[in-house]
């Protein structure tokens, strides 16, 4: 995290009845660190009364961010205090710990946070099952190997493939046909005249033919007589 992070422990004001004895403390300016089992936290001028603090994941509950109008954003949770850590505990069993980020990051630290904490209850779940069923959260955890306890996302899904990528449009219902039954015919042992692409007509084949057509000659010379008759019969009619 930034080094500008701001540490508050106190007892929660809205918990109902009195305090007997309420407990308070603040630190201005720390860095801190999110692990694969506790948060640590600590201070920029460490001192006699505050050297470091820490917590386990699985003792913190309902966790949120706040973005005031004004101000850097905060984060809160309850803490249950572990015995003989150090921090008294009070009469409702959990203190209040805020920590203001005010170099911003808050709402990627709770991300980070609610992510390691669902993956350690993955893992204390299984070891639940695993063993005799029975036992805290706290002493399932003992018997939990944090290393094997995966906190990275998935990774996204990625083509790898360099070859050519196939259509998954088939060929077309009419060439399969014509190619089944043309293979059918071959496998039935007859023997079968493949079809030749025809060739497309040139204009040699649309050209004047060089031969006259079937009785030409006959209707010319018919022709020809029909008018020798006709002159004819004209000069017999002018004499």
């Amino acid at each position: 995290s930034p080094p500008r992070v701001g540490f508050s422990l106190s007892t929660p004001s809205h918990f109902p009845g009195k305090q007997q004895q309420p407990y308070n403390f603040t630190n201005s300016t720390g860095i801190l660190y999110i692990t694969s089992r506790r948060i640590i936290y600590l201070p920029e001028k460490p001192s006699k009364e505050f050297q470091s603090f820490a917590a386990p994941i699985l003792n913190l509950h309902d966790s949120h961010c706040t973005a005031p109008w004004f101000g850097p954003n905060v984060w809160i949770a309850l803490l249950q205090p572990v015995q003989g850590g150090g921090i008294p505990t009070p009469s409702t069993g959990v203190l209040e710990i805020k920590l203001t980020f005010k170099e911003g990051g808050a709402f990627d630290f709770h991300t980070t946070f609610e992510r390691v904490k669902e993956r350690l209850q993955q893992a204390v779940e299984v070891s639940r099952i695993s063993g005799d069923g029975s036992g805290s959260s706290r002493a399932a955890m003992n018997g939990v190997d944090v290393s094997n306890v995966n906190l990275e996302d998935l990774p996204a899904y990625q083509e790898e493939s360099d070859g050519p990528l196939i259509s998954p449009v088939g060929p077309p219902p009419a060439v399969v046909a014509t190619n089944q039954q043309s293979n059918a015919q071959r496998d039935s042992g007859i023997a079968v005249e493949e079809e030749r692409p025809r060739s497309k007509p040139t204009d040699a084949d649309f050209g004047a033919p060089t031969e006259p057509p079937p009785g030409y000659e006959e209707t010319q010379i018919q022709g020809l007589q029909d008018e020798m008759d006709r002159r004819a019969s004209e000069g017999a009619r002018r004499s």
